[in-house]
């Protein structure tokens, strides 16, 4: 011990010092061997990882453009032309400005249709989201039996082609052999027997909305159906502790939950109906007395129906700008939705 002591009081501290700093270089000299070097740049991601998304999205881009984009180009030009069956026979290119466009914004039919159309959209939607909601609802109280088949059945008049569906509706409301008529006049209603659906503006609607009605349902309930599955059971089990009846449950726990859900499929289904014309024009070509025509049906038969291609294409141009319209107000709102959360 009197050695130790002794050679501890003899080192100088000069020389503690370059112990101690021997010590730490070495330490962290260590340190560094052991530490593996990085490969990447320090300043983020290279060139190529950042274009990779771009360049994902680039062949959708590119048939986007190609498929949609050119149509509508031509479709916007033609309405500044005056193109009627004249033009094409000699091959004439008259620009007329927006002529086509005052002449149907002064024209009362114009109107006419457009209100028509939006009544129209308004009576199917509302339809569409309140029988999807309940049937959705309905599915996830169905035992696994009872939820197959109606997925199934839903599923079915979901995948049958619009041309096929018009046509069954035809034959099923057909004035000397349908169906229905057949089943009406069974049921009392004697009246109806030969009843020709498609001679009123009314009972032609009737017919139309029921058609789009029955193929829009399953898109909105298998939508609800899965919504619902991502809602937590504690919250049902918490607002019936609460005493909360269905209507309770479904105003405090259901929708705010899927307020996105409605948000986004009541505007799909606004556009999808607001541009219908397969069912409108099968059905009854726009009648009777143009009773019945929408803005889409109305676009056609004025362009190609009427060989006025340049005011169809007006009217079909005005149309996408009303869509655009109601598609600003919705990424207004589903904006204003992200912000909140």
């Amino acid at each position: 011990m009197a050695v130790h002591s002794e050679r501890v009081q003899t080192q100088s501290p000069e020389s503690g010092e370059a112990a101690v700093a021997g010590i730490d270089t070495s330490a962290a000299g260590g340190a560094e061997g052991t530490t593996p070097k990085r490969t990447g740049s320090a300043g983020g991601p290279g060139l190529g990882s950042r274009l990779a998304p771009y360049l994902l999205l680039l062949p959708a881009t590119v048939a986007t453009v190609a498929l949609l984009g050119w149509p509508l180009l031509k479709t916007v030009l033609l309405s500044f032309q005056n193109l009627n069956r004249r033009q094409l026979v000699m091959h004439l290119t008259e620009w007329t400005g927006f002529d086509n466009y005052k002449e149907q914004l002064t024209d009362p039919e114009f109107w006419a249709v457009t209100g028509r159309t939006v009544a129209f959209t308004l009576v199917n939607v509302v339809l569409i989201m309140v029988g999807g909601t309940l049937i959705g609802l309905l599915l996830d109280h169905l035992g696994k039996r009872m939820r197959l088949a109606l997925s199934i059945a839903l599923l079915m008049a979901w995948a049958m082609p619009v041309v096929a569906a018009t046509t069954v509706y035809t034959w099923l409301f057909d004035e000397q052999w349908g169906v229905v008529n057949w089943v009406l006049d069974q049921l009392g209603w004697h009246s109806m027997a030969h009843y020709n659906w498609m001679s009123d503006e009314y009972s032609t609607f009737f017919v139309v909305i029921l058609l789009i009605v029955w193929m829009s349902i399953p898109f909105v309930a298998f939508n609800m159906y899965a919504g619902l599955t991502t809602i937590p059971k504690e919250l049902y089990e918490a607002a019936r502790m609460d005493g909360a009846g269905s209507l309770k449950i479904f105003s405090s726990v259901i929708f705010p939950n899927l307020k996105p859900f409605f948000l986004a499929t009541t505007f799909l289904e606004v556009i999808w109906v607001f541009k219908s014309f397969t069912q409108v024009y099968a059905i009854n070509g726009g009648g009777p007395e143009k009773l019945t025509r929408t803005l889409p049906v109305h676009a056609f038969l004025e362009g190609s129906g009427s060989q006025h291609y340049g005011v169809g294409a007006a009217i079909a141009v005005l149309t996408i700008l009303m869509l655009g319209v109601l598609m600003a107000y919705y990424f207004r709102i589903m904006i204003k939705q992200e912000d909140e959360l």
